[in-house]
């Protein structure tokens, strides 16, 4: 029988993307193949202190890792979830919660019975019914409660972490499991002549590293699947105009169990707090904000002492019109940029990583499976671009042409359908292969100021006490985020860095 199996599977570029491609393939391809990862130390990464979402617990559960361990050697933090400041209007901040509002306890949803409440005068703000925020707001953290009774168990968690560290961690882990690194840059890429599928890469040194699959992880170079491949790009800058960041680090003061964004006027600042450091970044756009001015509010609106220069980095959003071409994979920022206003880069990376298992390829390379590859691909990032949009579209604020832009753009039909069900009746519609769930599209719905017009009707013809529920759900939460650690508390008794 024919032999269709690959045997050599080439990795351009470390970070984040390579190392964690790396480590996923070698804890997945125990043997019978070769995988060969190529980096160089002049080569940057854009790493900074990286904020996640939950599923990156997921993907080191996949490896085995520790996570008290993973948290000493990353320096990291725990994040309930994201606290919004300034975006729906001047002087308003809104908290989106990793976990639930509260548990269902009524057939119709429950935050039909807030809203209703809401209006009457005998409901608080909605962050108050969700115990992500109550433990947030205290600075508190524990894990959560096995016991699906409790409320300490309607809430998820993800990392802060310091991404330099975290793609060190994994190369051990990774060289340790038969994956082989090799030091230098790439000066010229062999296709063959009549498939255009990539033979091998030659190195500056003279060193030809010849592979079957390559994966491209060499960041926005987009070496193979754009330089060598031309494979093309969807730009998304007219819906999401923030083209530039600058990130510098500073000394931590507060260290909050959660990300903070707050907008400015011409884009966001990102607060990530870590144990040796909180990392800092302004996403803005160019179209209207000079580099300088932008410099100026980063380094106006730290809480600490900066440690170093602002550092300068410059993308455009889109995505590449195909994530696999011939036998090149594109993973990290190679496929595409979305800006990290939720925290998806990591996940991306994560997500591409469980595609390339589900769809591992033979020799042959189907091109049965490299088109639902780029199916699913495209549909996963063009939902998180949604979820990403809603932020800017549902504004209120006027007071700054960004703004004004963003409030009165068109935007994708997708998103527009979900938005005016809302609007309507509160109603969460689901899209396909949705990363954020129905709290997480509610929390920007209402914090963006997308008030419902109306309650689903089912409500009038219910018995449930809804004021009352949400009262007992409130004073319940308050009294169990008073009995946890304090987030640092939990860190120096677990997972405090050496």
């Amino acid at each position: 029988m024919q032999d269709h199996l690959i045997r050599r599977v080439v990795i351009l570029g470390g970070g984040s993307a390579g190392w964690m491609t790396a480590a996923a393939l070698a804890q997945s391809i125990q043997r019978d193949c070769d995988i060969t990862l190529i980096e160089s130390e002049e080569i940057g990464t854009i790493g900074v202190g990286e904020a996640t979402i939950p599923p990156i617990r997921q993907f080191n559960q996949m490896l085995g890792i520790d996570e008290d361990e993973f948290l000493r050697r990353t320096k990291g933090s725990l994040k309930l979830g994201i606290r919004f400041v300034d975006w729906g209007m001047l002087g308003h901040s809104y908290f989106h919660p990793f976990g639930s509002y509260g548990r269902p306890f009524d057939l119709v949803q429950i935050q039909h019975w807030w809203q209703r409440a809401h209006a009457q005068g005998r409901a608080l703000a909605l962050d108050e019914y969700c115990m992500a925020w109550a433990a947030a707001k205290q600075g508190r953290f524990e894990r959560p409660s096995p016991d699906p009774r409790h409320v300490l168990s309607t809430y998820d968690y993800a990392y802060h972490f310091d991404a330099g560290l975290y793609a060190r961690y994994l190369r051990e882990y990774a060289e340790a499991r038969r994956v082989k690194r090799v030091e230098g840059k790439v000066r010229s890429v062999q296709q063959n002549a009549d498939t255009g599928f990539i033979e091998s890469l030659t190195l500056e040194s003279g060193e030809a590293i010849a592979g079957e699959l390559f994966i491209d992880c060499s960041g926005l170079h987009a070496v193979l699947i754009e330089g060598a491949l031309k494979t093309g790009f969807d730009d998304w800058t007219h819906w999401l105009p923030c083209d530039r960041a600058l990130a510098v680090p500073s000394e931590t003061v507060h260290f909050p169990p959660c990300t903070q964004s707050t907008a400015h006027t011409a884009g966001w600042q990102w607060r990530i707090p870590l144990q040796h450091r909180t990392g800092n970044g302004h996403v803005y756009s160019s179209a209207f904000m000079g580099d300088e001015e932008a410099a100026r509010i980063l380094m106006g609106h730290l809480d600490g002492k900066p440690l170093g220069q602002p550092r300068l980095i410059k993308f455009a959003t889109g995505r590449r019109k195909q994530c696999w071409n011939r036998n090149v994979i594109a993973i990290g920022l190679s496929s595409g940029f979305l800006e990290p206003l939720e925290s998806t880069s990591l996940h991306l990376i994560q997500a591409g990583i469980s595609k390339l298992l589900a769809y591992f390829p033979d020799r042959d390379f189907d091109p049965l499976v490299i088109g639902e590859f780029n199916r699913v691909a495209a549909t996963e990032v063009e939902r998180i671009r949604d979820f990403i949009i809603l932020h800017y579209h549902l504004t209120t604020r006027t007071d700054s042409a960004l703004w004004r832009y963003c409030a009165q753009m068109p935007i994708p039909d997708t998103l527009q359908y979900r938005i005016d069900h809302f609007k309507r009746f509160g109603r969460l519609i689901p899209g396909d292969m949705d990363l954020f769930g129905n709290a997480s599209w509610l929390a920007v719905h209402m914090g963006q100021m997308n008030w419902p017009e109306r309650n689903d009707p089912l409500i009038d013809y219910r018995d449930a006490n809804g004021t009352e529920y949400l009262e007992k759900l409130r004073l319940a939460m308050a009294h169990a985020a008073q009995g946890l650690p304090t987030h640092r508390a939990h860190i120096e008794r677990h997972c405090q860095a050496i």
